[in-house]
Order: structure tokens, then sequence, then C-alpha cells
């Protein structure tokens, strides 16, 4: 007997509501079947099979919620299914439904063109025909929007070229192409919503871009220029025809909050409307309501002098995580200033023979992380998160370093600080702010920090108040470095100083810990040999 759990749901997911089961007890499955759907607030995903065998037991029933870990039935290796007998009336109703039509998958019209044939192969030569797909895009990442097509149709194209950006909630990845040959077909167009493993293109392996494209009818051609490429039906996910498809979870919500769900655009498989859907309904109907009257609509007509520009979806979920720290988190900033005179004499002093033996200039960024990991270990607070009703403490210091890019603001994470040297710290923040700035960071080289720190007087910033990156709860902003009178030993002298901001949230940091952490940062950096002695 082989349990079926609930696997790990992504980063800060811990629990899913059963959506349907797909098997019943005594069906026989095979190792990677679909077993049953699980719905979170942002995803709906499958749990399949862990061997071949019979689905021996359910223990939990659609629409209960369950956590990572719990053990939702077991699969029998080995055993027969289980097959009554049926008598003749049991016969003929199962004959009368074979005849009909299933409303879970309804067939097309009988009117409905079919689908146009996959073209022959071009006349300029070239081998069958290779499809290209949505990648994996990283943990908990299930879908992503087509952005730019880097290659027309037609357009010869060499194994590993990229094609087409993809942006997902957190970065934009380019889709390589998968063989030689020549791009054949688009099948989405910029803008669509895709799924990981969806079909986008097809390469004619082999062939040259000479090649003529084959002769279709008028109705053919108007129908694949009028008709995205439709993804292979999934009879288990898609709803009958003309009707819409609402998760169990997702109908709660919006029983609960007197939703219309048919007003609501799902975002799942199948165009299924999650939990996630409903919540990001009632979002928008809070926002509706407390929007002044005076506000302008985004739909508005335009005025002379202004252009109206799609947000990408990186831009979007920037937005809506600023947003949603602001909502969530009780968020405070607390304020000091540093002297960085002895900072800046050690850095003048050593600069040319750090880079030397290290081959990486010497920044202000490893004294600020080494500085902030000192401060981190003695305030743990500051380096924890909020989990429900529980705090969790971290006792490792992966700082997010925030990184300004054309297409918005974004946090490589370093990891292991509290262990690496501040030349192996100064070269992977060079080597994270050069990926990202050429959009090559990948999803997982922005998650799991535990704090973060913003520099804003690269760009001249005074003073700011950093916005929380949730779930962390501590943020540090740098700014310019100016020249003011400060009074050292009774006497009025000219110092390099630098306004520090501390943004926490207070719901877990008391205003005694922010301020005692930004002090240890202060005391840090004004005798950076602390550092060395670890005091």
């Amino acid at each position: 007997m082989t349990e079926i759990v609930v696997p790990q749901l992504g980063e800060s997911v811990t629990e899913a509501t059963v959506g349907k089961w797909l098997k019943a007890e005594g069906d026989a499955v095979a190792k990677d079947e679909p077993l049953v759907e699980l719905e979170t607030d942002k995803v709906a995903i499958e749990v399949n099979a862990p061997e071949d065998g019979v689905l021996d037991q359910i223990l939990v029933a659609e629409n209960e919620t369950v956590e990572v870990g719990a053990i939702l039935g077991a699969v029998a290796a080995g055993k027969a299914a289980k097959k009554p007998k049926k008598d003749k009336s049991e016969k003929k109703a199962e004959a009368k439904e074979a005849k009909e039509p299933k409303s879970e998958s309804a067939p097309a019209p009988a009117d409905e063109p079919a689908p146009a044939p996959a073209p022959a192969a071009a006349s300029g030569g070239g081998g069958g025909l290779v499809d290209v797909t949505i990648p994996q895009m990283g943990e908990s990442v299930a879908e992503g929007e087509i952005g730019q097509w880097l290659v027309e149709e037609g357009a010869s194209v060499s194994e590993n070229d990229p094609l087409v950006e993809i942006e997902t909630d957190k970065a934009a990845i380019e889709v390589p192409a998968p063989a030689s040959g020549v791009l054949e077909q688009q099948l989405v167009k910029s803008g669509d919503t895709v799924e990981v493993g969806a079909l986008i293109a097809r390469i004619r392996e082999g062939a040259s871009a000479g090649a003529a494209k084959p002769k279709t009818s008028d109705t053919g051609e108007a129908q694949r220029a009028e008709t995205p490429a439709p993804k292979p039906a999934d009879p288990k996910a898609e709803a009958a025809s003309g009707e819409q498809k609402v998760m169990p979870a997702a109908r709660r919500v919006a029983e609960e909050n007197r939703l219309d769900t048919a007003a609501i655009e799902g975002t799942g498989k199948g165009g299924r409307v999650t939990k996630g859907d409903a919540l990001a309904a009632i979002d928008r109907a809070v926002e509706e309501k407390a929007r002044p009257a005076s506000a302008p609509s985004a739909s508005r007509d335009l005025k002379a002098g202004e252009e109206r520009v799609k947000m990408t979806r990186l831009r979007r979920t920037i937005a809506r995580r600023l947003k949603q720290a602001q909502d969530t988190a009780a968020m405070l900033t607390t304020f000091n200033d540093v002297d960085m005179t002895a900072v800046m004499e050690t850095r003048a002093k050593y600069k040319d023979l750090f880079e030397k033996k290290h081959g990486v200039k010497l920044g202000f960024m490893s004294f600020f992380v080494k500085a902030c990991v000192h401060a981190l270990k003695e305030v743990p607070a500051v380096n924890a998160e909020i989990d429900g009703d529980d705090i969790i403490y971290k006792n490792f210091y992966d700082i997010g370093v925030a990184v300004g890019t054309e297409e918005g603001l974004v946090v490589p994470v370093i990891r292991g600080c509290d262990v690496k040297s501040m030349a192996e710290i100064e070269q992977a923040i060079n080597e994270a702010g050069a990926r990202a700035r050429d959009g090559k960071l990948s999803i997982d080289e922005m998650q799991g920090g535990t704090f973060t720190v913003s520099n804003g007087g690269v760009y001249g910033s005074l003073l700011s108040t950093p916005i929380l990156n949730p779930p962390q709860s501590g943020i540090l902003g740098m700014h310019r470095i100016e020249k003011r009178p400060v009074v050292v030993d009774g006497k009025v002298e000219p110092r390099p100083m630098m306004y520090l901001a501390l943004s926490y949230d207070h719901r877990i940091v008391d205003g005694k810990e922010a301020v005692t952490f930004l002090v240890r940062v202060k005391e840090q950096l004004e005798a950076p040999e602390r550092l060395l002695l670890d005091l």
C-alpha cells in the first residue's frame, strides 16, 4: 500500500482545497496518472498516482482543506480492479449514455469547421515538424504571457536560437528553438497567456528559409488567421460547451461574498475559475468602492499628447506585490545616519589590492550586507516572517539586493551571506546585477530571501521609506553620501554622511528591536574592523 500525499505547492503555500477526485475507489490506476485535483490560492494542480495498482482508499472528501504532506488516500500495488457485475438495465443505460454527448466534454457542433490539418512539407525540402512548447519556468510558476516574437514565420532558425519572450510574474525568459530549420507556424500571439507545456509553434526541421509555404483554402487561411491554435482537450478539466467551470473552493468564496461567478474570468486550466480568481475579484470590488468618484477610469479616452501602453506582466506583479505589502503589513520606518569616513578610507586604502587579488572591485554593498548579517543575528525578528498565527525564525542569511532594470525593480538573492567573504559577496552581487539587467535571472534566483537591501543612493536619493518585500519583515534603504557638518570630539567637522532607513513589519518587530538593529548597522560601518572581529 502506497500513500497519496499532498506535494509541495510552492513558496509560502501551505494548504490546498480538494477539488475533484478523477478516480473512484476500486479503479485501476497507472503510475503518474492524475488522481485528484487540488486548488490553492494561486493555481490548480493534479496529484498523480505514485505507482501502478488500484485506488484502494480515498481519505479526504472533495471541498475539504488539506495541508502539505497530508495523506489523501492510498494505492494498492498489483491489486486487481474490482468490477461488479452489471444487470441488463445498467448495460442499457450505459449503451444509451455512450450514444449521448457527455456534459463534461461536449463535442463541437456539427456545423463547426474541423481544425486545419498540419501543413505538408515545404517545397524547399526539410524533414518533419518539431513542436515548440513552453518549458518549466520555476517552482510554483504555471503560466506566462507571450511577449515579443523574435523570429518571424518562414525565417530560418538554428537550434537554441531564441524564438519568443515569455513574461512570468517574476521574470522574462526566452524560449529557444529545439531544432534547426524554418519557423513554419506561430500558434500563439503576443499577449496570449499560456501554460507550461503548451504548444506555441512548429519548426520544419532541416528546411531552408526560401521554402514556399503550402497552399491552403481560403476558408482554412481565414480560420488560422482568426482562431489561435487550440490546446489539446482535457476531458477531465474542460467544462461542457457554453458552460463555465468553477472550482469548489472558488464557488464557496464567491457565495460567501455574493459574487457572480459568471463575471469572473478564469485563469486556471481550461479556463477554470480558481480560488485565487475569486479572491482577486473581491480585491477589485473593494478597490472600486474605495476609488473616489472623481478618480479617472482606466478606459477613459486619451487626450492629445497621451499614449496608452499596456503594463508588462512583470510591472503588474511589482505593482501588486508592493500594494500587498502596504495592505497586509503594519509597516513602519525608522531612520538613522552613519558616518562613512571609516568605510571610505578602508576602501580607498585596499581597493587596488582587493581587485588584484579577487578580480572584483571593492564596493560599499559588501560592507552593508555584512553589517546587516551581524545585526540580524542580534535581532532575529527582523530576519523572520509571519505565517498565519506563527512566526518563522530563519537561522540563515540570504540577502536580497534590489537591482533597477529597464523592466522594473528585481531582487536577486545572495545566499549564505554569513559564510561568504566580502569578495564572494561582491562577486555574487556583480554577477546577479549583470544577469538582472540582461533579463537572464531565473525564478529561483529571486526567491527565498530573508532580508533586503536597497540602494537608492545610486540614483541620488537623500531619504526614502522603502516598501517591504513580502513575506520578509525588514528592508534597509541606503541613500546618497554627502558631506555634512557634524560634531567630532567637540569640534564641527565636514564628514561624509549617509541616511539609513529601516522599514519593518510592526506586527513582528517592536520599535526597540528596529532601532537596535539600525544602531548595530551604524556601529559596524563606523568601525569596520568590528566586522573582522565579529564584535
